[in-house]
């Protein structure tokens, strides 16, 4: 079985694992997560419309409108912020396009991620995962289009969990249940 995750909401870390007979075959971790995400699209909205915006308001976009790959039709949200030029509140229209323009450098360090760990990962292992797929857990697979992104650049079929966010937090309850069945599995190794 085949792994990735990432937690959303708090920022934290994407990690990325192949799992098989109850432990990690090969992974990674890096510390690209929701809070990347809320800073690329800060900076972008800095950049391109020269306003200041918190990182509450880059979530609410990033939630809302944000995209790693392109949206059949593209949506727009209006935010407000601080204007460089004025230091006065200003009111804007952004667009799910610019979206994907703010966001892809992130989405990229993860897809790169996930490139990285299946170079590694044993070739039994590979043709398993290219017949069953990548799933991805975690608040990261909430980042919309994401799985289209890794699908594309992969040529693997990814999947969503279902509950992705508290199937994180669900498998290692039962991970710390079974603790004597994955210290068997170390034994072995």
């Amino acid at each position: 079985m085949w792994k990735y995750g990432c937690r959303y909401s708090d920022g934290g870390t994407t990690d990325v694992a192949v799992i098989s007979l109850g432990g990690s075959v090969v992974n990674t971790s890096l510390k690209v997560a929701g809070d990347k995400f809320d800073e690329a699209v800060v900076k972008y909205i800095k950049r391109r419309h020269n306003v200041i915006i918190g990182e509450r308001t880059a979530e609410d976009l990033k939630i809302n409108i944000g995209c790693v790959y392109p949206k059949i039709q593209d949506v727009e949200m209006d935010i407000r912020g601080r204007d460089l030029s004025s230091g006065l509140p200003k009111t804007i229209t952004i667009h799910s396009s610019e979206m994907l323009e703010a966001l892809i450098e992130p989405a990229m360090m993860v897809v790169d991620a996930v490139h990285s760990v299946l170079e590694r990962t044993p070739p039994e292992l590979v043709a398993d995962i290219s017949d069953k797929g990548i799933y991805m857990t975690g608040g990261g697979a909430l980042v919309d289009g994401l799985d289209k992104l890794l699908q594309e650049k992969t040529g693997i079929n990814v999947m969503i969990a279902n509950d992705t966010v508290s199937c994180v937090a669900l498998g290692t309850g039962k991970a710390l249940e079974n603790l004597d069945a994955l210290d068997n599995v170390r034994k072995k190794k």
